[in-house]
């Protein structure tokens, strides 16, 4: 399967973005809209590497079998070089996003979702991890969906967590 790859850079001071499409289903968001989510949830002040990559389910279970010792595919994977770093040595941030086409797909259709809102949200929550933000207590898991709601707020988008609320 021939892979498809975009160089996209919205803002080349701030980031510095490589789309790379395995899959490419009805749905999948375009490299400006992947960037424009990826600028919202870094902010004005910091500047990014990043890869982001659209993937089947194959991929994404195979994936996360070698990470995370999970026999499944999930909606996203982040792989974060530095990882909560600041920028203050000038030095931007680096990663790679892995959103699993059909997972994601599956997953807005249950939950009564758009497509689109789904992917600016996984893609948010995969930046947030990039920064250091986490899930693995209840007062993280707070902060990082208020956080998530209010980025994708400005987006244009419903809080993704309404239902659960």
């Amino acid at each position: 399967m021939k892979l498809a790859r975009t160089r996209f850079r919205p803002a080349p001071k701030q980031l510095d973005l490589d789309v790379g499409l395995s899959v490419c289903p009805p749905g999948t968001p375009s490299p400006s809209a992947f960037a424009r989510w990826i600028s919202a949830a870094l902010g004005n002040t910091r500047r990014a590497q990043l890869s982001l990559r659209v993937v089947d389910e194959e991929e994404g279970r195979a994936l996360n079998h070698q990470y995370r010792d999970k026999d499944y595919a999930t909606n996203v994977l982040t792989f974060a070089l530095n990882e909560g770093e600041d920028s203050i040595a000038g030095l931007p941030l680096f990663g790679d996003i892995v959103l699993t086409a059909p997972v994601v797909a599956r997953e807005a259709e249950e939950q009564g979702k758009s497509i689109e809102a789904h992917y600016a949200h996984l893609t948010v929550h995969g930046v947030l991890h990039l920064q250091g933000h986490d899930h693995q207590s209840d007062e993280e898991a707070e902060a990082m969906e208020s956080l998530e709601t209010r980025i994708l707020a400005r987006l244009g988008y419903p809080d993704p967590y309404a239902e659960e609320r």
